[in-house]
């Protein structure tokens, strides 16, 4: 049987609404996301200790699991009126990095193959891929909605 599922284009669009002494200086800013083909959200509730793992990346798709080199886009949304979360990203050994995420605030990014570092340095900078996403509730389980796009 021969997929009948063909590839699309998600459009990101943020649109900034400012008007400061009578000034506009908002803006409207949009991204193509070419070659999706497979999509996956959910909202899940995220723990204080140890927190939640939210995705996971991989050299195969598994339940659970995204290819690393196919994820073109993610966002993590804190569904919370209240309470922040932090967001801890890993390519799964020695470099992290973490993201507080306050309520109601939305993360976004749209690569996660060779994507970042926790030099202390930019001439240090050393591209690794993220594998692992957590989140966990600062003070109280937080509502989370995460959403990942790959081809």
């Amino acid at each position: 049987m021969a997929s009948t599922l063909s590839n699309a284009t998600l459009t990101v669009t943020v649109t900034e609404s400012l008007t400061l002494n009578g000034s506009d200086h908002g803006s409207t800013k949009k991204m193509l996301i070419t070659g999706v083909n497979e999509v996956s959200k959910r909202i899940l509730t995220c723990a204080t200790t140890p927190g939640t793992q939210i995705y996971a990346g991989g050299a195969a798709a598994a339940y659970g699991t995204f290819v690393t080199a196919n994820v073109k886009y993610i966002q993590v949304t804190n569904l919370d009126d209240t309470n922040s979360i932090v967001l801890h990203l890993s390519d799964g050994s020695s470099h992290h990095s973490q993201h507080l995420l306050a309520a109601g605030q939305v993360f976004f990014l749209t690569d996660v193959s060779a994507s970042f570092d926790a030099a202390a340095a930019v001439a240090d900078f050393t591209a690794v891929n993220i594998v692992r996403i957590d989140a966990m509730a600062q003070s109280s389980a937080v509502d989370v909605e995460i959403m990942v796009a790959s081809a």
